[in-house]
This record gives structure tokens, sequence and C-alpha cells, in this order.
């Protein structure tokens, strides 16, 4: 398939570019900068200049394509809301673009969005419209394409790692170099699914062969790591002391991540392995910490 892909230059679109190559797709991958062109078309893959902050121009890249991947975002934390929003334009203008034919689109939201609540793992068939994460939004975009036809389908991530990004645990690392310790709230049994970014770009890749409309598939390898474990493997490699914080000290020393700090994220793959034959083989979030080059 022809496959217009939004965020290719991106920590998760760069490995999904290679993968859907290699399985014999050509890409058309999006960027907005000579540095990211250069990269894609040494890669094989076809260039599409084009912006977040433009859609009409994703639009019309789309309507060249047999299927669409959007896993571009903005992840700036401080217009998270903002974001959130221009990411709902965003699935908007491509769903347009596909409007009138059975041409698959797979959008990228969070696992989160699948929670049952209760400290229960989010799971593929859950969907709360209500959900208090601006993120939501995304995954009400795409509704919307699906009650107007389109063929829409949902990849759920939860923290992507390799040894060079961990999806908020990276801005975890960055706060605790800042503060000088590394932390976590309460007993930190709080937990952060992870999956692999190899298995996240093959299950991307997956889904998009699929063609499933509604089908809903989370990138999970582990269902829950604990707080405290990501903490204490920061402090290992980092060379810094590991303590706890009351929730009351959460903003102080979190600051913007304050609202994750404490969260207890876990989520389930299994509907997904068993729907798509994916299962995940890449490391665990704790090796691939412990594996990182922290001094780069």
């Amino acid at each position: 398939m022809r496959i217009f892909l939004t965020g290719a230059t991106g920590f998760i679109g760069s490995a999904l570019v290679t993968e859907l190559i290699k399985a014999g797709h050509q890409v058309v991958g999006v960027t907005r900068s000579d540095a990211g062109a250069e990269a894609l078309a040494a890669v094989g893959a076809e260039v599409h200049r084009g912006t977040l902050e433009e859609p009409d121009g994703l639009r019309d890249g789309a309507a060249k394509a047999e299927a669409v991947i959007h896993t571009a975002f903005d992840h700036d934390f401080s217009r998270f809301v903002e974001n959130c929003e221009k990411d709902k334009r965003v699935i908007a203008a491509l769903g347009q673009a596909l409007a009138g034919s059975d041409r698959p689109l797979v959008i990228t939201s969070g696992v989160g969005a699948g929670s049952p609540g209760h400290g229960q793992p989010a799971v593929e068939d859950i969907f709360n419209p209500s959900h208090p994460n601006p993120r939501i939004a995304s995954e009400l975009a795409g509704n919307a394409l699906l009650e107007a036809g389109i063929n829409l389908s949902v990849v759920r991530l939860p923290q992507v790692h390799n040894p060079v990004k961990q999806g908020l645990i990276t801005l975890f690392i960055e706060i605790a170099r800042q503060k000088g310790v590394s932390a976590y709230i309460g007993e930190g049994r709080n937990r952060f699914s992870a999956g692999h970014l190899l298995d996240a770009a093959r299950l991307y890749r997956l889904a998009v062969e699929k063609r499933q409309p509604g089908a809903r598939y989370h990138a999970v390898g582990e269902e829950g790591v604990e707080a405290r474990a990501i903490a204490e493997a920061l402090g290992r490699s980092l060379k810094l002391p590991v303590v706890s914080l009351p929730p009351e000290r959460a903003e102080e020393h979190f600051g913007r991540m304050a609202m994750f700090a404490p969260m207890d994220l876990p989520a389930s793959s299994a509907l997904t392995q068993a729907r798509l034959g994916w299962h995940p083989t890449g490391p665990t979030l704790i090796a691939d910490l412990d594996a990182m080059q922290y001094a780069d």
C-alpha cells in the first residue's frame, strides 16, 4: 500500500517507516524540515512537507494515499489542552481525505482512554468519552469519523521506550537531574504500562493491514511497572539518592509533570494480541533504562 504517515521523523514514526518499507509498503512521510526530508529519502520514503498547524496540507497528502497512519503529536505539555484540540482538527482533516472510500486511517491515543478506573488495567473494548484526560479529544474525533463511514482504528500507546527515550519517563529523568534526587510519590506502587518501540511499530503496521473499522489496539508489553522500580532504576544509573515524597509535595518537585507522577496507569494488551497475532518481544522498560547512555 501507499501509506501516508504523519510524524514520520519522530520517535515512533521513524521506526514505523522502516517497519512499513520492510513489509513492502510505499511510505509518504510528513516532515517540516530539510533534515527530516533527507532522513526520509535516505531510507527510501517519499517526502511530504507539512505541519500539524496546517491540516489542509496534510489532507491533500492523505487524499493521494491508499492508507493513512497518524502518529504526529505536539508534546509540549505546557500547552497540552491546546495541542489535543490541534490533534482533533488534524484527525478530522485526514478523515475528510478518505471520505467515500474504504481506505484505512489509523490514529494514535493513550491507553488511559481504556481505563475502567479503580486500579484495573485499561482494556481495548472500553472507551469513556467523558475521560478527564484532554487526549480523549483524539478518540472523540475518531468516533465522529467512524460515524461518518471512515474506516478508522486506534492504536493506544503506553510509555513507549528504547534506550534513548521512554515516554513520560524521559521527562522524569530531566527532573531527577535538576533536583538531584530520583523521587516517587508515597509507596510508589502506582504503575505505568510500557511497550518497546519496535513492538509498537509492528503493531501500527498490523493495524493498518487489518483494516478493521472501530478497532482499538494497545501497544503494551508490560501491564504495569511500579513507579518506585522506575525511580530506583534512575537512581542507579544517575547515581542519585531515591526518595519517597508525600502527595502534597508532588507539584513542588515534579512541576508540570506533577499530575502524572502519582497516576496509576496499568493496561492490558490481551485482546490486541488475540485479534492481531501480535506478541511483544522487546526488552522491558527497566532493561532499557539500565542500558541508557545517561552521559549523553
